[in-house]
């Protein structure tokens, strides 16, 4: 357990958004991104993946981090101890009857749990607030026409701010929707129509059709906050 501790410190009652969502899960951590060995995984009970066992050390102390987080927020969903496994597609797979999003940026790692009944999807995103001269390289990846000229003339922080809390919450939109379409999507797929800086508040617009229910035009209400020099983003839809 100590050296558990020294990887992977979770953060005990850690809810960063102002709206408080009932029967939701949250286990947020930081962790080392030391080597770690295959025995470590075996030890800490978390199934090594080929595909991580040939990654690089920064990136198996993210999967082991993530999935320490997804375990702990399972246990205090439903008692139970269990560790999502991975998907042909890299995309975890949540026990029967669960459902979750987990995520990691630096040295945070995150995972949100709920059952089924009551959310139907989840999508959780951190991501370290990008720097002037980063958010001015990345801007046209990210935004769309309508994005881009509504913030062109902010100044040079509230522009970065913008573009990293766009690239968040459509990350977080992508892992909500993705496992409910079966269809991958990109950024120019949706719009951030809304937003509140003071509650923490957003509104996405789809501008593509993704399956019968998910149509371009429908709208997403989602949630994000500042935490660290990072934003952390939220999709839900209820069941």
């Amino acid at each position: 357990m100590r050296e558990l501790l020294i990887f992977f410190n979770p953060i005990e009652n850690f809810w960063p958004w102002v709206l408080p969502l009932s029967d939701v899960h949250l286990i947020a951590s930081h962790f080392d991104h030391r080597p770690l060995s295959d025995a470590e995984f075996a030890r800490y009970g978390v199934p090594l993946p080929s595909n991580i066992q040939r990654a690089a050390h920064k990136r198996r102390a993210e999967f082991l981090a993530g999935r320490l987080c997804a375990q702990q927020a399972l246990l205090m969903l439903n008692g139970t101890v269990g560790i999502p496994a991975i998907r042909q597609d890299r995309a975890p797979q949540w026990p029967q009857g669960c459902i979750g999003s987990i995520t990691h940026s630096d040295r945070w790692a995150a995972a949100l749990v709920a059952q089924y009944d009551k959310y139907i999807a989840l999508g959780l995103d951190i991501e370290r607030c990008l720097s002037i001269s980063d958010s001015r390289k990345l801007a046209d990846g990210i935004l769309t026409a309508g994005e881009h000229s509504r913030w062109a003339q902010l100044p040079s922080e509230q522009f970065s701010l913008m573009v990293t809390l766009t690239f968040s919450l459509k990350e977080s939109l992508f892992k909500a929707l993705y496992p409910l379409v079966g269809k991958r999507f990109y950024f120019e797929h949706a719009e951030l129509v809304d937003w509140n800086m003071t509650t923490g508040t957003a509104r996405l617009r789809l501008l593509t059709n993704l399956d019968s229910e998910w149509q371009a035009g429908r709208e997403l209400e989602t949630y994000f906050c500042q935490v660290d020099e990072h934003i952390m983003s939220l999709v839900v839809v209820p069941s």
